[in-house]
């Protein structure tokens, strides 16, 4: 198993991508192709990672990076030698097996699609997120890619969603809801109204209906579907909310008495296992389903641990076939996937 890695993408490339990519090769056995500025990355291995030319690490040299502030389909366009444009190449051309980047997220979907192209019957790719719930985990797609979506489009996610949830989740028959306003079959939006029959129709996908925002860390759900815009709210409101719940409880134990500081000492360690299941860097990255090959999004301020764990994600997304998977039920579905 060879992974692509975007070594200049991020808030904290390419030194942190780099140490997150050494952890990986060591504790997931997988060989990594840092793909960025062959000196500089380097220079980091040769301080950072000795021993680097022994184990799985190879480099690429990419002579240009794209910047959050361009058009993405116009840079990944004119910068051929880019680095995300590179390791997505890399995958095309079956060097490596796939691909993640937490730089633009605009420019990783226009370098997925441009690079390895669409799942026939897929119009639009779709960035397959995890979020934390009661029982377990929640996917929530679209989180990015589109900020409007037609309802067949929605139908598509649907079913990707559920081969994900299902092949790389371990979840059987995953659950799978439309994320409205209220549980109604009559309630939402006009899109929401027109996805709802073209939902029921799915012959392959446990669809229970419609589902509001409260179900998502609740765990009634495997799959929630909705468009990249609403996707993206529900995302962002999750990780502050996590953020500020754990930075009130630290602040409620500083400002009391010493007895409530002393009997804080006792249940800090069971707030460890809380603090990990909120943080976004045990999960790595998310998918983009529908394009032709593992691609990995990660989050724009990804460290280390994030890039280790994306890493792993890629991994298992590629053990799992889950490429093959959505290839099969969406041909399956046939005429019930369009309006």
């Amino acid at each position: 198993m060879k992974i692509a890695v975007d070594a200049m993408g991020g808030d904290h490339a390419p030194h942190e991508i780099v140490l997150g990519a050494a952890q990986a090769v060591k504790q997931y056995g997988c060989d990594v192709v840092l793909v960025g500025d062959e000196v500089v990355l380097q220079r980091i291995l040769d301080k950072e990672v000795p021993k680097w030319r022994q184990s799985g690490i190879t480099l690429r040299h990419a002579s240009e990076n794209i910047e959050m502030h361009e058009h993405p389909g116009a840079a990944v366009r004119k910068k051929k030698d880019a680095s995300i444009v590179v390791a997505t190449r890399l995958v095309r051309e079956g060097e490596c097996d796939a691909v993640i980047s937490a730089g633009s997220t605009g420019a990783a979907v226009a370098a997925a699609l441009f690079g390895l192209g669409r799942i026939p019957g897929i119009d639009r790719p779709t960035i397959a997120t995890p979020i934390p719930n009661l029982t377990g985990t929640t996917i929530v797609l679209d989180s990015g890619a589109n900020v409007d979506s037609k309802p067949s489009q929605l139908v598509q996610s649907a079913v990707m969603g559920a081969m994900y949830a299902q092949y790389v989740l371990g979840v059987e028959n995953p659950r799978v809801g439309l994320l409205n306003i209220g549980e109604e079959e009559t309630k939402g939006n006009e899109q929401a109204l027109a996805t709802y029959p073209l939902l029921k129709q799915l012959k392959m996908v446990n669809f229970i209906g419609n589902v509001e925002g409260r179900d998502v860390p609740r765990g009634t759900v495997d799959v929630v579907v909705c468009d990249g815009f609403v996707g993206n709210v529900v995302l962002k409101l999750g990780e502050g909310l996590a953020k500020v719940i754990l930075n009130l409880v630290k602040e409620s134990i500083k400002n009391s008495n010493i007895l409530v500081k002393l009997a804080s000492l006792l249940v800090l360690p069971a707030l460890r296992p809380l603090k990990k299941k909120l943080d976004y860097a045990e999960y790595g990255g998310a998918p983009l389903l529908g394009v032709n090959g593992g691609f990995i999004i990660c989050h724009g301020s990804s460290k280390a641990k994030a890039i280790r764990n994306a890493i792993r994600v890629a991994k298992e997304f590629n053990e799992q076939k889950v490429v093959e998977h959505i290839k099969e039920n969406i041909a399956k579905e046939g005429a019930t996937m369009h309006e």
